[in-house]
């Protein structure tokens, strides 16, 4: 009986070691993706044709593309330390704060809130493109409602359905319209008061802050918080129309315009990326050791690739040029860009490949 009753106890201590052991165990983590093609059937990207419809995050590690539709939301409202808000630039949004704190006022559309005017002065009414979030249109986010102004908020183009003429891009549809919004701190998170210009009265909602993700993303036509990006360690690149600056013939800025087929860097959670010009060949045989020997510098611009991948007179993309990017995690993969249009000649359908540098 003593005998039974000491094995019992051992197996009892084992048993009670071996789960201490096993909870003190890191979980796995799953190699990185060696590369792929984005834009075959394997693995679609559902830009949403010539009208572009879809914003498509792609986690290069994680080999994930996920879709959204870009007209999903409006403003997000940023995760980090300082508050930050910013404005849907695949839609032309474009803000303006306005000398009073009033939201009950009625207000009118201003046509000069906007972008394509060719105007250097619309740049205030647009975030920063490259995507500095120091330095955005809503600037900084005042630490009550008593001193929180009112901006004109210009909701930018609807995404079309018309399909243009093969090798066009249609991405600016019917106006949106206007809405006047007030933010400001509230604790760890943001109070929001959006309402039609022409209204007497506004709706007041929370927005929190959630910390795993980059921003949290509102829609400001049917009052809600959507979800939008992927949590911010789990995409890299960004397909998606954008609100660029264009510059004149002599260098001087022309404003904001509007852009199809860009590729936006996850700059926000460290993902930097560096242009290199080369062929094909060059492509291929570019190696990791070629990153740390050659003269490179990773940009924290997140229009690291922007549109300098494709041409939009030849409908084709660049064949001279392939672009480095590295992730949160300092995973470095090489990118080279396939196609930008269907085998009917239809733009909107890229066609990339990347590879691991080990």
């Amino acid at each position: 009986m003593k005998k039974l009753i000491l094995l019992s106890f051992t197996f009892l201590t084992l048993a009670a070691c071996s789960s201490d052991d096993n909870s003190k165990i890191d979980p796995v983590v799953p190699a990185p993706s060696s590369g792929t093609v984005f834009g075959s059937t394997e693995n679609p990207l559902n830009v949403g044709g010539a009208n572009q419809g879809n914003q498509v995050y792609i986690d290069l590690s994680g080999e994930t593309a996920l879709e959204i539709s870009r007209d999903s939301w409006d403003l997000g409202f940023y995760s980090g330390t300082t508050p930050h808000v910013v404005i849907n630039g695949a839609l032309g949004m474009a803000v303006k704060k306005l000398e009073t704190t009033d939201i009950t006022q009625v207000q009118v559309s201003d046509a000069t809130v906007a972008i394509g005017t060719f105007n250097a002065e619309n740049m205030a009414y647009v975030d920063n493109p490259t995507g500095d979030i120091n330095s955005t249109a809503f600037g900084e986010i005042a630490s009550n409602e008593a001193s929180a102004s009112v901006y004109l908020v210009n909701l930018g183009n609807s995404v079309p359905t018309q399909k243009p003429d093969a090798g066009s891009a249609n991405v600016s549809g019917t106006p949106r319209g206007w809405k006047k919004v007030k933010v400001w701190q509230d604790g760890n998170g943001y109070k929001l008061q959006f309402a039609a210009i022409d209204a007497t009265t506004a709706t007041t909602v929370s927005i929190a802050k959630d910390a795993a993700y980059n921003h949290t993303f509102f829609n400001l036509t049917t009052g809600v918080t959507v979800n939008v990006e992927p949590q911010k360690d789990k995409w890299d690149l960004n397909f998606t129309t954008f609100t660029n600056e264009v510059f004149d013939g002599t260098g001087g800025s022309a404003g904001a315009y509007f852009y199809a087929d860009f590729v936006v860097t996850n700059s926000k959670a460290g993902v930097t990326a560096f242009k290199v010009e080369g062929d094909a060949n060059a492509y291929a045989a570019f190696t990791l050791s070629d990153v740390t020997s050659g003269n490179y510098t990773y940009s924290t611009d997140q229009r690291a690739i922007g549109a300098d991948w494709r041409d939009v007179f030849t409908h084709a993309v660049y064949n001279n040029v392939f672009f480095v990017v590295k992730d949160g995690e300092s995973n470095i993969y090489k990118v080279k860009f396939i196609s930008m249009v269907s085998t009917e000649g239809e733009r909107g359908f890229p066609v990339f490949q990347y590879e691991l540098l080990k």
